[in-house]
């Protein structure tokens, strides 16, 4: 805790108290008090970002971007980067880790799931209003943070790769995983080779659009900030909408995929994206719900076979069920093409 103090006092002379914040398993995060008002506090976590100077210059550049924009046009709050009292970007301690500040947006909560459908209103519009605004900022000014993330083919590689040295499993649970890939893997390079046809244009994207990364006005119920902007990058708008999708529509218990949740949350944030979606953004808005589930039970499955290298688990067969669980969905999102596609369409000429 000392260390940590000395650290906060890096970005405020007088800490008053110093408690962990929210359930990320990636950045240490804290909330910090002064004796006039809050900040949070985080450690960028080297092994997921090895580079956390290019994470830092890509907030920079999106809060520089964000801040030239009219106040009105702005109902997004986006956590402001606090310089340290050297006027520094970021502090970095004896071990090499680097610490950032950001500001906290006070009287606001994050949501695990969905309990209405305002909720999910709420949420598409928070994604699509994002996307709207930086869609006149240049992708090329950004780093990728994270090459090859939601590549969907290169992870198909590396799992197939993996497969040849995995000795055979006979649970059938691992055989319902590795027959679902081998039946569906045509699907796998359905937005990149969009995306190299020149039909889906590279953006900038959230990537890690996921519902407790929204924060809501505990007394409006509205959202007024997303955050969790490491993950910020050059991408596919359909990799963010697909990804949001997926974690809200998601039904645990039967691995269904809610069309109601789906159709609240497509009518916000096409109502923000209109205005700039193409054509082609809108014909492939359906591959890009069926792949992220498949892509991410890919991810799941390849580390359960590596022996849970990447994802943390509680048990060791954890990530194969992660990965049934994912490639049931994709099951049932495919089981409803026709009524997706037809919402899709329903909503373009709105």
């Amino acid at each position: 805790m000392n260390t940590l103090r000395f650290i906060a006092r890096q970005f405020a002379k007088t800490i008053t108290n110093i408690s962990p914040l929210g359930n990320g398993l990636i950045n240490d995060t804290f909330l910090v008090a002064t004796e006039s008002s809050h900040f949070v506090l985080q450690r960028i976590n080297p092994n997921v970002f090895p580079e956390p100077k290019q994470i830092m210059d890509n907030l920079i550049n999106l809060n520089r971007h964000l801040k030239q924009k009219p106040t009105v046009e702005v109902k997004l709050k986006i956590p402001d980067l606090l310089k340290t009292l050297t006027n520094q970007d970021f502090y970095q301690d004896q071990l090499g880790d680097c610490w950032r500040a950001l500001s906290f947006i006070e009287n606001t909560e994050s949501l695990e799931t969905l309990t209405h459908l305002s909720q999910a209103q709420q949420t598409g519009f928070a994604l699509g209003y994002f996307h709207r605004l930086v869609s006149d900022l240049d992708p090329s000014l950004l780093h990728d943070t994270l090459p090859g993330f939601h590549i969907a083919p290169g992870y198909l590689s590396h799992y197939q790769e993996i497969l040849t040295q995995s000795p055979k499993q006979i649970e059938c649970e691992d055989i319902y995983c590795a027959d679902f890939i081998a039946q569906h893997d045509h699907i796998c390079n359905d937005l990149e080779a969009a995306k190299q046809q020149g039909f889906l244009a590279l953006r900038v994207i959230h990537g890690d659009p996921k519902l407790n990364n929204f924060l809501f006005n505990k007394h409006t119920k509205k959202i007024v900030s997303i955050i969790d902007l490491d993950t910020v990058k050059p991408g596919l708008l359909h990799y963010d909408i697909g990804d949001c999708l997926r974690s809200c529509c998601h039904i645990l218990e039967s691995n269904q995929f809610d069309l109601e949740i789906c159709a609240a949350i497509l009518k916000s944030y096409l109502s923000e994206t209109c205005v700039f979606f193409s054509a082609y953004d809108y014909q492939y808005l359906f591959a890009a719900i069926r792949l992220i589930p498949f892509e991410l039970g890919v991810r799941f499955y390849t580390d359960y076979l590596e022996g849970n290298r990447y994802f943390k688990v509680a048990d060791p067969k954890q990530n194969l069920q992660r990965a049934s669980a994912q490639f049931q969905l994709c099951q049932n999102i495919m089981a409803q093409e026709s009524a997706i596609k037809s919402l899709i369409e329903q909503l373009k000429t709105q």
